[in-house]
């Protein structure tokens, strides 16, 4: 906790280190009530930083120092200065070796970073600055190091002892104790360093390199989830083979293993060798994950894996540059994604999530720039901005390079810089050099915060046979800077016919015709392109796969929309056509319920989803997006001033009248599909997915309908599905009806049979907290007394208060503020024991300025009570004193 008010970090103020540490070395002994850390750093100036000796300042919290040495000779404590934070020693050489010995308490670490107990097990999380807080050590990416560690433990309650690289040797120790010696080859970086200790079962199984080598793969887990390992087993081998065909990269080490981890603040993380997983991102078998869960597993392991080389061979140089790794390997992770699965569905759904939840936090106080300016806690820049419009940055290179230049461009990156760390410009040289390619002005996506607009205009000249349109960019004011100076911006774009048609594209000035789709790179803040032979007035498809993050505006009318959602070659494009169109249909019934007026709905949606329904020829999963309604946060998002009921009342109207108009349709394609999943095993692939997908969210809707037979059908789905995906489905479908005896029925009938089963608890509080039925709140004060819930435990917070203040509007911004109190309290719980958890739990109030003048008094009289409400975490503060700004 602070005692002071914590310090703005400044990118300009980067120096390199004064000194360097080429070899660490480390001994654990863990016990019951403390653990001793042993470090022996040998260590050198430097030669980068010029002449002289200056102070050694090692980061170090929560440690209690027990010795400190300098080339063997013990100090006292006249010798060095010990502060809460550093552990300052004056070097007499230029190499020398520090020894210190610490005393930690892992088991009451309950911050989770640094050495921590889950359970009954002893496990790691050091990014990004949680290594100081197990021994005093250059706690920063750019001093990367050859890691040597010994873990000594109990036998019989820690078989299982764990750490970076390759086991060289391990053998009994008295008093019952053993011991293990884990060597790292390669140098890296202390956030890098993992440790586990605990009994644990392991999955096995081994892959062979594109250059024959054989690699011992194996997951580890707690022995009731030894049977919930093998799809991400699969998954590592794909991803391992995948990187291996598209980026030439090969794993290095001789083992690769993977642990799961109940109490853990991320997904996941990285460490060389020694990937520890939170649980709920390696576990999944049918019966207890969804097909959703099993997708994110299959992302998070390929993830992981791909920064073996995007992360952890190259490294940052500092915390400022942390979309260097996340952005380029979420790029991979969903390229990889798309790969294994439908890739435009999958484009689809990562874009919808950008455009709700990215594109909010650019217009919220806590914006950045991809890569920021400042931070006072790193933590709170593990966000969408780093990763999800990172990866869109990386993505728009590619596109203006293609495959095969980018291919080259991160051949170059890998080979010039392994083993090194190193920052965004260097990505950027890279890819202009393997290229001949100026990317300078491109650079302005790392630099400048905001979501770029793009508005286009159009002008059709029937004599001359020319049709022009003219983009005009802008990017609004974000708390960092004002004005912003134009983007280079791809747009993927093609012209349709009246028949549906493409046409082929020549600009004006060119010889020849090149295809019927193209990317434009749009330069300056206004541009015009001419296209030449357009015999008759076209329709635009603009921003194709939605090449770039920009919110594009083009004046289509909703028959054009309809047009497009038919006759667009690009699958992403019909999608968002849909998507436009219902989205005027939504802010037309918004309009009507503030008016006071009774609702009435544009057919032409309905008619266009009919149409979208009956096309058995589309993919069932791109159906099923289609059919989803921009969702209320998203219309939130849209909005200059949210009202929280009319959107609520206006998409829950809309629903009810396409249920209503096509139960038909809806009927038949899910008995149809229901009737082969009952026939069918399940399994975790993408055409299943896809059917699984159309049947549930035709249930969602058919449920509206209040007919006997859609109860029936759900109760038969609930009780008689052999997988965690329809039962779930059927179960969040009677939550959110007004069947009060069968929706407590299948609560409890839930509760019991999963009552020992964390992960599918953590969906049960979901479910409930995501209902959008009046009381919410008490329901979700309620399920916090339920024996399943812990406020300790991460994934239980964001299961069930995640889950309501992020996604239950309706309930969590009641008007008479009783939501934001909630939150409020909680955060200033969380504050005191786990920092990282509460700012992230923040989120919802920091968007305070997007509702109406009484909602927003409420919700930033919460903000200013968890101000002064006592001595906060740096995380905390910085969230909550930018909100307040």
């Amino acid at each position: 906790m602070r005692t002071e008010q914590p310090q703005m970090i400044y990118l300009k103020d980067y120096q390199a280190p004064d000194y360097l540490i080429d070899e660490t070395h480390l001994t654990f002994e863990l016990f019951e009530d403390h653990t001793l850390v042993h470090a022996q750093l040998l260590m050198r100036r430097n030669p980068a930083r010029g002449a002289g000796l200056p102070a050694l300042a090692l980061d170090g919290q929560q440690l209690e120092l027990l010795s400190v040495s300098l080339d063997d000779i013990e100090l006292t404590a006249e010798d060095y200065q010990l502060s809460d934070s550093h552990l300052i020693l004056h070097p007499t050489s230029e190499q020398f070796v520090v020894d210190t010995s610490v005393r930690i308490h892992p088991e009451s670490n309950t911050a989770l970073e640094g050495l921590y107990k889950s359970g009954g097990m002893f496990c790691t999380q050091c990014e990004a600055e949680g290594f100081r807080k197990i021994t005093y050590y250059l706690d920063r990416p750019d001093v990367m190091s050859k890691f040597t560690t010994t873990v000594v433990a109990e036998q019989h309650s820690y078989p299982i002892l764990l750490s970076n690289g390759n086991p060289i040797a391990s053998g009994p120790d008295e008093d019952g104790r053993h011991w293990a010696t884990w060597e790292d080859p390669f140098m890296k970086p202390a956030y890098l360093f993992a440790l586990v200790a605990g009994d644990l079962w392991c999955v096995e199984d081994t892959f062979t390199t594109m250059s024959e080598r054989s690699v011992a793969l194996r997951i580890y887990v707690e022995p009731e989830n030894i049977d919930k390992c093998q799809h991400a087993m699969t998954s590592l081998k794909k991803s391992m083979r995948w990187d291996e065909e598209t980026y030439g990269r090969e794993y290095d080490l001789d083992i690769f293993m993977i642990v799961a981890v109940n109490d853990f603040n991320m997904g996941a993380m990285e460490n060389k060798g020694l990937n520890i997983f939170n649980s709920s991102a390696v576990l999944a078998r049918a019966e207890t994950a969804t097909d959703a869960a099993h997708q994110r597993v299959e992302a998070i392991v390929a993830h992981e894996y791909f920064h073996n080389w995007s992360g952890n061979r190259v490294t940052c140089r500092d915390w400022f540059q942390l979309s260097l790794k996340e952005g380029f390997t979420v790029f991979r992770d969903s390229e990889f994604s798309a790969d294994m699965n439908s890739r435009t569905v999958k484009r689809i759904q990562d874009v919808a999530y950008l455009r709700t939840h990215q594109f909010a936090e650019d217009a919220g106080p806590m914006a950045h720039a991809v890569r920021p300016e400042s931070f006072i806690e790193i933590s709170n820049f593990y966000t969408l901005t780093v990763y999800e419009k990172g990866s869109e940055v990386v993505r728009m290179i590619h596109t203006l390079l293609g495959a095969e230049g980018f291919r080259k461009g991160s051949d170059l990156y890998f080979e010039r810089h392994d083993g090194q760390a190193v920052t965004c410009d260097d990505f950027i040289k890279a890819m202009e050099d393997a290229n001949g390619a100026d990317l300078s002005q491109f650079k302005r996506w790392y630099s400048q915060a905001g979501t770029p607009r793009l508005a286009v205009s159009e002008h059709y000249d029937a004599q001359q046979h020319t049709y022009s349109l003219t983009f005009a960019q802008s990017c609004p004011a974000t708390p960092d800077k004002i004005e912003k100076l134009p983007f280079v911006i791809p747009v993927e774009l093609g012209l349709l016919d009246a028949g549906g048609s493409e046409i082929a594209l020549q600009l004006a000035g060119e010889a020849a015709a090149s295809g019927t789709s193209r990317v434009l790179s749009v330069t300056e803040a206004e541009q015009t392109f001419t296209f030449v032979g357009i015999n008759e007035k076209p329709l635009p498809s603009l921003l194709r796969g939605f090449s770039a993050p920009v919110k594009l505006s083009f004046d289509y009318s909703r028959d054009q929309l309809m047009f497009l959602m038919q006759h667009d070659s690009d699958g992403f494009n019909r999608w968002d056509a849909g998507q436009q169109l219902a989205v005027q249909v939504l802010q037309e019934l918004i309009a009507q319920h503030q008016r006071g007026e009774a609702l009435v709905m544009d057919q032409r949606l309905v008619e266009a989803l009919r149409t979208v329904l009956g096309n058995e020829q589309l993919d069932q999963a791109m159906v099923a997006e289609m059919l989803s309604l921009p969702g209320e946060a998203y219309l939130t998002e849209i909005s200059d001033v949210a009202d929280v009921e009319a959107i609520h009342v206006a998409r829950e109207f809309a629903r009810k009248q396409l249920a209503d108009s096509l139960f038909d349709a809806l009927w038949t394609r899910y008995q149809a599909n229901r009737e082969v999943s009952k026939a069918t095993p399940y399994v975790a692939e993408a055409e299943h997915f896809a059917r699984r997908a159309l049947q549930n969210i035709a249930l969602s809707y058919l449920m509206l309908s209040g007919k006997p037979q859609v109860l029936a059908a759900a109760l038969e789905q609930f009780e008689h599905s052999d997988n965690m995906t329809e039962r779930l489905t059927a179960l969040a479908v009677l939550v959110n009806s007004p069947y009060e005896a069968e929706k407590a029925a299948a609560l409890a009938s839930f509760a019991e049979q999963f009552k020992d089963n964390p992960l599918v608890m953590d969906q049960w509080f979901s479910v409930q907290a995501g209902s959008t039925l009046p009381g919410g709140l008490q329901r979700v004060r309620e399920l916090m007394q339920h024996p399943a819930f812990t406020i300790k435990n991460p994934n239980k917070v964001r299961a069930l208060v995640g889950a309501f203040a992020g996604q239950n509007l309706i309930n969590f911004h009641a008007a008479d503020g009783s939501g934001y109190r909630f939150l409020a309290d909680l955060v200033i719980e969380l504050n005191g024991f786990n920092p990282q958890i509460a700012s992230r739990q923040l989120a919802p109030l920091t968007r305070w300025r997007k509702y109406d003048a009484a909602r927003q008094a409420l919700m930033k009289a919460e903000l200013e009570r968890i101000r002064s409400s006592g001595e906060l975490s740096s995380d905390v503060f910085e969230v909550v004193s930018k909100s307040l700004a």
